[in-house]
């Protein structure tokens, strides 16, 4: 187990756990930005990891997003900075090549909630609270969370949550698309867990590029979505995973991934 700048990583088996430690609110800084930022493309270049799980130190929070007493001062130059480190960190978090799955054990509030929106996939507790409240105090959801939070929801729900400054209990957030599960308090963590498991049964190959034409959706038209599809299956057959993966199915044993 490796800390660094309020991000304590732990593997297990294929699968990167990574908490966000800042007590009291799991709030980000600069530096944890950065170090997400890095962690991620240290993991993509890992071949063994396959899944990240992201989650928050402690029972309340998930994570309260950025410290507001960083933009106190109005001073722009820093709010810029800021704002290129969370673009940076949750970019790159989106662009993980493997299966992302954040588990929502607390309030994820503003840049909280927007590096869920930048994992694939999210589990939160039943207590779990979540909201965008930076039009509150003056401010906008820089990182993502105006484009990723209506990908999910739609822009009504979006406009509630971000125009009226709607906060969202997590039977509702699964009501609406904005978590594809929720669990028992103190289950999240396991839950993702487990279904980062299921992930490393999957050809690693093939969840990169599956998880490109998902994503391609969001800016690209679907006539030019559709070839590329065909056009990144034939390239499987240039790794050593699809060669794999089917003659595992056909000599009936588990197949041995390479990631490569």
């Amino acid at each position: 187990m490796t800390q660094q700048t309020n991000l304590i990583e732990r593997i297990e088996g294929h699968t990167a756990i990574l908490t966000m430690s800042n007590p009291p609110a799991n709030t980000w800084t600069a530096q944890s930005l950065q170090a997400l930022k890095a962690k991620v493309l240290e993991l993509n270049a890992n071949s063994e990891i396959y899944a990240l799980v992201l989650t928050g130190e402690g029972e309340k929070f998930f994570s309260a997003g950025a410290d507001l007493k960083l933009f106190a001062d109005g001073d722009k130059g820093n709010a810029a900075t800021m704002a290129k480190h969370f673009g940076e960190a949750f970019e790159a978090l989106s662009a993980f090549r493997g299966v992302s799955i954040a588990a929502i054990n607390g309030y994820a509030m503003g840049g909280g909630l927007e590096v869920a929106l930048a994992c694939d996939i999210r589990i939160a507790e039943t207590q779990a609270q979540m909201a965008l409240p930076e039009a509150t105090v003056g401010l906008l959801p820089c990182a993502g969370g105006t484009q990723n939070l209506t990908a999910l929801v739609g822009e009504g729900w979006a406009k509630r949550m971000i125009l009226c400054g709607e906060r969202i209990d997590a039977a509702k957030a699964e009501k609406i698309g904005l978590v594809e599960e929720v669990v028992e308090q103190g289950q999240s963590l396991s839950a993702a867990i487990a279904l980062a498991a299921k992930v490393a049964k999957q050809s690693p190959s093939s969840v990169a590029v599956c998880k490109t034409l998902i994503q391609a959706g969001r800016t690209m038209p679907r006539s030019h979505a559709l070839p590329l599809e065909r056009e990144l299956f034939i390239g499987l057959f240039d790794t050593e995973d699809q060669g794999e993966g089917v003659n595992a199915f056909l000599e009936k044993r588990s197949p041995q991934w390479k990631n490569r």
